[in-house]
């Protein structure tokens, strides 16, 4: 039975909606003081999101074991549903009455621009979930979540000795520069994209470095042009995976981390692991949507021999 890991972070619906045309001819620049507008939308969709479920998503696709730790709200028992039919432990979702689950709305116009709105609801009160209330677990993540339940779920790993990433995300801004060397010296890992790589040493005062010799590895994604690994007094540079489309980056990372989580709870060396978490983020920027994407171990072996010439599994 593949190692328990516990994914930490968020369950959220989002709502994406399309307006046919450019916000710029409905919003004067000299009334902003005076803003008020109505925007018919021609295109909406909603999609299951969040950094925990779409981690979960990608980690059970490949035959891992994700256990999701997250808070929903009154309206939340579909995600719950959906998690479970795809066979994924529920063991830390927690129900809080009175709440909605986090969700987001989003308006985007032609020219890519984008109005959100987001709710946080029962995200707020993630502390209230244990890591020790869950069993057998063997590895962890704390991706973004509230502000309280990350630094909860940090220092709860370190006290149990877990080893997990950190994957501070957009949730970086909600913490001090001490705050944040103290989650990063509690962790074994820490995950990022470039931008934020560059704001955690902005914020921490640590160049990348540094923050590289307080872990076992730091990994530094780069979208396009791949990602870094930094362990072992050394720099790994992985190259992207040319995928099928340009479609939709949401949840790109996310499917990137589970890839790092498979490769550490299987004891893989790092090159194997990234160009695993490479894979898994070039099918999903095929798809819309953070969980739409066609992904399992035959899929995704397939596209390693073919890139790699050697075996995955």
């Amino acid at each position: 039975m593949p190692p328990r890991t516990l994914i930490c972070g968020s369950l959220a619906y989002d709502t994406i909606m399309v307006f046919p045309d450019r916000f710029a001819r409905h919003i004067l620049p000299d009334q902003v003081h005076l803003l008020s507008v109505s925007f018919t939308v021609g295109e909406m969709r909603r999609e299951w999101g969040g950094c925990a479920g779409n981690i979960a998503f990608n980690l059970q696709a490949i035959d891992g074991a994700p256990v999701v730790m997250a808070t929903i709200g009154d309206d939340g028992a579909p995600y719950r549903e959906r998690l479970v039919k795809l066979g994924i432990a529920t063991d830390g979702v927690r129900t809080m009455p009175g709440l909605f689950t986090a969700q987001a709305f989003i308006i985007t116009d032609l020219d890519d621009n984008q109005i959100t709105a987001f709710h946080p609801g029962a995200m707020n009160l993630s502390h209230e979930n244990r890591i020790g209330d869950v069993e057998r677990i063997a590895l962890g993540i704390v991706a973004p979540d509230g502000r309280d339940g990350m630094r909860a779920h940090v220092e709860q790993f370190a006290s149990l000795n877990i080893p997990f990433v950190f994957d501070p995300g957009q949730g970086m801004p909600l913490f001090s520069g001490p705050e944040l060397i103290e989650m990063i010296d509690a962790a074994a890992y820490v995950a990022v994209n470039d931008y934020e790589a560059r704001l955690l040493s902005e914020r921490t005062g640590l160049a990348t470095a540094d923050i590289a010799a307080r872990v076992d590895a730091l990994i530094v994604t780069r979208g396009g042009e791949g990602s870094e690994i930094h362990a072992e007094g050394r720099v790994l540079a992985l190259p992207a995976i040319p995928p099928e489309a340009l479609v939709d980056p949401t949840g790109c990372g996310d499917a990137y981390r589970a890839g790092l989580l498979y490769g550490i709870a299987h004891n893989w060396d790092w090159e194997r692991t990234g160009r695993l978490a490479a894979i898994l983020g070039a099918l999903k920027i095929a798809a819309r949507g953070g969980q739409n994407h066609g992904v399992n171990r035959e899929i995704v072996a397939t596209l390693y021999y073919d890139r790699f010439a050697s075996y995955l599994w």
